[in-house]
């Protein structure tokens, strides 16, 4: 019979959450890529803001939750990039922009970061 620690535990349960977490940034990273060059209002932009809402939208909720372990300052930084997102997104949306080359930089080193 195989005995774990409770640390050991925790330690897979929190690799496997970072890992998770990659992929949806590496998710968020190919729609941005298939959207880059389509204007705001294609099927492809329309597709990559959605699905780069809904993470930064989740994000943010998690990260104002009591129980999120992060230190405050990180999470009032995590916070503040993700209000950038949510802004930047919506203007693509609205149609001012179809530039998604900043969403690729945080994205990308958001993502790097959790390796």
């Amino acid at each position: 019979m195989y005995r774990f620690s409770y640390a050991e535990v925790l330690d897979d349960s929190a690799t496997e959450g970072r890992r998770r977490e990659q992929d949806l940034f590496s998710k968020v990273l190919d729609l941005l890529k298939k959207a880059d060059g389509h204007p705001s209002d294609s099927r492809e932009m329309m597709e990559a803001m959605y699905f780069v809402q809904r993470l930064w939208v989740a994000l943010i909720k998690d990260l104002g939750h009591p129980d999120n372990g992060l230190p405050d300052m990180l999470k009032g930084q995590l916070i503040s990039i993700g209000l950038w997102v949510m802004r930047e997104s919506d203007r693509i949306v609205r149609g001012e922009t179809s530039d998604v080359t900043g969403l690729i930089d945080i994205n990308t080193i958001i993502r790097d970061g959790l390796k």
